[in-house]
Order: structure tokens, then sequence, then C-alpha cells
């Protein structure tokens, strides 16, 4: 038996395993950089729309105490034309 032969291949054995872990780590780390991005894009967007939402609930807030139960109110204001109300349809 020719333990060169053996010795290189379990070398080779080895350098194999190691490459194949680390590629994986690499696709994991990528893999978790592509949604932590995703989420801070997601989150931003939320946190606009909030924002928006708010600012709609106070103009309805504030129109509500000018006008009173027995009072000729006229239409509520409008929500923001930016405000996704998709969810809510």
């Amino acid at each position: 038996m020719d333990w060169g032969a053996v010795a290189g291949g379990a070398a080779s054995i080895v350098v194999g395993a190691l490459a194949w872990t680390q590629s994986r780590s690499t696709n994991r780390r990528s893999d978790f950089l592509a949604i932590t991005d995703r989420l801070d894009k997601e989150l931003k967007v939320e946190r606009t729309q909030r924002k928006l939402l708010t600012r709609a609930y106070l103009d309805i807030w504030g129109w509500a105490k000018r006008v009173g139960p027995d009072t000729p109110a006229g239409p509520a204001p409008e929500p923001p034309a930016e405000l996704d109300l998709t969810p809510w349809q």
C-alpha cells in the first residue's frame, strides 16, 4: 500500500471539507445580510406610514374638537395622499 497516496487522499478530503464548510458559512453570512437589509427597508417604510397615519388621526381629532355634535361639520379631512391604506381595504 502506498502511504503517500493515502496521505494525499486524506489531505484532499480534509481540504475539501474545510472549503465546503467555509463556503457554507459565507453563504449564511450573505443570506443574513440580505435578510437584515430587507428588514431595514421594510422598517423604514413602516415608520413612514405610521407617521402619516398618526398625522391623519391628529387631523381628524383636531377637526372633531372644533366641531361639536350639534354643529354643521362639513366633510372630515382627507388622509394624506401618500398614506397607504391598502391593508385596511
